[in-house]
Parts: C-alpha cells; sequence; structure tokens
C-alpha cells in the first residue's frame, strides 16, 4: 500500500531537474577547480634569482613600480593594484529595484614584486585573478563618491548610487603564478649616437679641430658622414662596454594556466585552491542526493 499523495505536494519532478542541473553545474566546477588545484601544488615555489622562464609561482611583497604609488580612483587611497565599480539602483514600472553598472575599470600598471633576497621583478596585472587586500562598498548621492568609504559599514544603505573598490595594499605578502619572461637591454646605440652627435653640435671648436680635414672651417659632406660614423662607433663601444639590464615581467600565461596574485603564503593559496575544489563537490554530491530523493518520490503513484 502506496502513501498517499497531498493536494499540496512539492513538484518533485521539478525539484529533480534543477537538483540534476544544479549537480552536472558542481561537478564540471569541480573538475575545473581540481584541475586547477593540481596545478597550483605542483608548481614548485621559485626564488626570483634562479626562476626559469615558463609558468612560475613565487613570493613577496608588491611595490609600486614607480616613485609614488597609485592612487585609488575613488578613495585616493595608495596601493598598487585597484579595481572599482559604480551602479546606480534603478526602479521599473512594477517598482523591483536593480543595480545597473555604469562605470567600471581596473587598474593595468604594472606592479613590482620584491623577494626575501631583495631580487625583483614587475608583474603586469592584466587579466590576473587578483585578490585583494581591502575591499570596501558604501553608497551615496552623487554618480562618484565625495571621500572614502566610512569606516563602519552601515546596516542600512542611503543614496541611489553604489561605490564598490579592491585595493592591493603597498607592501602586501603575496603569492604570484603567472608566467615569466624576461628581456635584457643594453641600451639604443641609435639614441645614443643622436646625443654624442647633438653635444658634439654645441662645440663647434672641438669639432672642427677633429672633423674639419681640410681646413676650411667647415663640415663638408663626407667630414660629417666621418663625425657620424665616429660617434656610432663610440656610442657602440660603450653600450658593450654597460652592464647589461635583466627586465622580467610576470604576465598572463600564454597556455591557458591560472593567472593568480594574492595576498598570502604558497601554502595558503594551496589550502583555499583544494577548499574550493571540496565545497564544489560537497554541493555535487548533495545536488545527486536530492535528485535521487525527488525522482524516488516522483514515481510513487498518487
Amino acid at each position: 500500500m502506496y502513501p498517499l499523495r497531498s493536494a499540496h505536494a512539492p513538484p518533485y519532478p521539478l525539484i529533480a531537474l534543477l537538483a540534476g542541473a544544479l549537480a552536472l553545474l558542481a561537478l564540471y566546477r569541480f573538475l575545473l577547480r581540481l584541475r586547477r588545484d593540481r596545478v597550483v601544488a605542483d608548481t614548485p615555489l621559485a626564488r626570483l634569482r634562479s626562476a626559469a622562464q615558463g609558468y612560475v609561482k613565487v613570493t613577496g611583497r608588491a611595490l609600486p613600480a614607480d616613485p609614488a604609488p597609485a592612487a585609488a580612483p575613488l578613495s585616493a587611497r595608495p596601493c598598487v593594484w585597484w579595481a572599482y565599480e559604480i551602479a546606480e539602483e534603478q526602479r521599473d514600472s512594477r517598482g523591483n529595484t536593480r543595480w545597473h553598472t555604469v562605470e567600471s575599470a581596473a587598474s593595468v600598471a604594472p606592479f613590482a614584486l620584491v623577494d626575501a633576497d631583495g631580487n625583483h621583478c614587475l608583474v603586469g596585472p592584466v587579466s590576473a585573478e587578483v585578490t585583494p587586500t581591502v575591499h570596501n562598498v558604501w553608497y551615496g548621492s552623487e554618480s562618484r563618491p565625495s571621500g572614502p568609504p566610512p569606516e563602519r559599514t552601515p546596516l542600512v544603505h542611503f543614496g541611489s548610487w553604489r561605490y564598490t573598490e579592491r585595493l592591493l595594499g603597498v607592501g602586501a605578502e603575496v603569492c604570484v603564478m603567472g608566467e615569466l619572461r624576461s628581456h635584457s637591454e643594453t641600451g639604443d646605440v641609435a639614441a645614443a649616437t643622436a646625443a654624442r652627435l647633438r653635444s658634439w653640435k654645441e662645440n663647434q671648436g672641438a669639432l672642427l679641430a677633429r672633423f674639419d680635414t681640410n681646413h676650411d672651417g667647415r663640415l663638408d659632406e663626407a667630414e660629417w658622414d666621418a663625425a657620424r660614423a665616429a660617434a656610432a662607433r663610440e656610442s657602440q663601444a660603450e653600450t658593450l662596454a654597460a652592464p647589461i639590464e635583466r627586465i622580467s615581467v610576470i604576465a598572463q600565461p600564454t597556455s591557458g594556466e591560472p593567472f593568480l596574485i594574492a595576498p598570502m603564503s604558497a601554502a595558503a593559496l594551496e589550502r583555499r585552491e583544494r577548499l574550493y575544489a571540496g565545497l564544489y563537490f560537497a554541493v555535487g554530491l548533495v545536488s545527486v542526493l536530492v535528485c535521487a530523493w525527488a525522482l524516488r518520490h516522483a514515481t510513487l503513484p498518487s
């Protein structure tokens, strides 16, 4: 004998359909996170001094690449990276409200990463998944805030404009995973040659004494060609004798690996990735159980 269905029984087929869809989505996200977790865990922590070019995991302090730190657009607070969003509260004819984003942007300027040995490289944050050190949301009555966010967020907001700002603070200890690319700069010989010729022109006496071979008080075409050739030889010799500067930049990987900037240690980043993978697995497991429960009740006779 089967239990009688209530007149207001839950829509079991719909519940099963929604739970099944959620289970598939959670499984997909779990597999993505699992692959990402393996990449994060299997990439060894490297020192900038000995890091090979390619995909790396490095840690250090985030510092401005320029003498002065960047200023956050909404609050003017110093930082090395920022992202913001300005949204307006809109109401439709039925009285329903929603937030419409009218302006958003993120910093693209590189910042410096300095490791424990004092070595440094640049980090280009374009397309990176940045975990901020500061995340503020506040409200106002103007399209742009009049100042920084309040120290305490009120329980009830006033104003039809919402401001969201995320910052990576100056001096934050960060873990960066991305593609390390390096190139060496030996100077611009052409620019150095032009600068040397301009310097020689400012001292016409010395220029004529050196290159005016026919002593007519001016440089003809052949003599000027000789001056240019001498300037090029001297500039090239100076450039080759100068120390070679190696510039390293960590940027978005070209092979699809995750590009992560997080204010935490490498071990903490690995734990975070495992936690997210575990959460997706748990959501998928619960969704499968709910789907099976709903299917069982949906197939019971009324």
